[in-house]
């Protein structure tokens, strides 16, 4: 009896999808975006970003700068280890022969970025140098505190600091993780363009506190995708790819 294959390679293998998910693995994106990155008409790629929605594969949600805009990425929560196992969208460069230095960059500094530094910090296993910044720095939010407090890791003295304290410095990666300031994102010298990871602002989180934690908790969970993921693409050394 002929087997055919999971319909997840069956819709990356299409040669305009899979250029779709090549770019979405660097960053998330918006459809102009991606129009202009595989070179096809906007119609086209939204008619295929559909389909990979609807298998799965990609997400998508409203920018909070333009709500009329939506940014689409990998489903890293559902496909993650898989995309990672494949080695396809693995960087072209050669691994880091020292601690690479990567900035995050959200609004507040209260809550993503604060997160994203100090989970990357611990799956890298000393392998990444991390820091975080604000364009308007709030004061760290609790449920920050928590959700990493039940990581083990403990972020309740950090401080949120401005990201003009960062401009005149170096970095291997910085990584947007808020619509809005990804806007504003300064250029840091010697720098590539930095990544997006377009992750909504749990702060705004509606509900009582154990839903608002719950928002939280999503986010790092996230988060914690993505940064395996990323630490797979630059085949930096920490990650436990035993537990995949």
């Amino acid at each position: 009896m002929e087997t055919r294959p999971p319909v997840l390679f069956q819709l990356a293998g299409h040669p305009i999808r899979w250029r779709l998910l090549a770019e979405l693995a660097t960053s998330d994106r918006r459809v102009r975006e991606l129009t202009g990155a595989v070179g096809e008409p906007q119609n086209l790629v939204s008619y295929h970003l559909r389909l990979l929605r609807s298998g799965g594969l990609v997400v998508s949600h409203r920018s909070a700068f333009d709500g009329r805009d939506s940014y689409y990425g990998l489903d890293l929560q559902q496909h993650g280890s898989l995309f990672a196992a494949t080695g396809a969208f693995a960087s072209d460069d050669a691994p880091a022969t020292r601690p690479l230095r990567i900035l995050f960059l959200c609004t507040g500094n209260s809550s993503r970025s604060q997160i994203a530094e100090a989970l990357i910090d611990r799956l890298s296993n000393g392998a990444v140098h991390a820091w975080s910044a604000g364009s308007k720095p709030k004061t760290l939010h609790p449920n920050a505190v928590r959700v990493m407090a039940a990581r083990g890791i403990d972020i309740s003295r950090n401080e949120t600091k401005p990201l003009d304290l960062f401009t005149g410095e170096r970095f291997d990666l910085v990584i947007t993780l808020c619509d809005k300031v990804r806007e504003v994102c300064p250029d840091f010298p010697d720098t590539p363009d930095a990544l997006h990871w377009s992750v909504p602002d749990p702060a705004f989180a509606p509900g009582t506190d154990d839903e608002t934690y719950a928002v939280f908790e999503q986010t790092a969970v996230d988060l914690e995708a993505r940064i395996t993921f990323l630490l797979h693409r630059l085949d930096v050394g920490g990650v436990d790819r035993g537990k995949e």
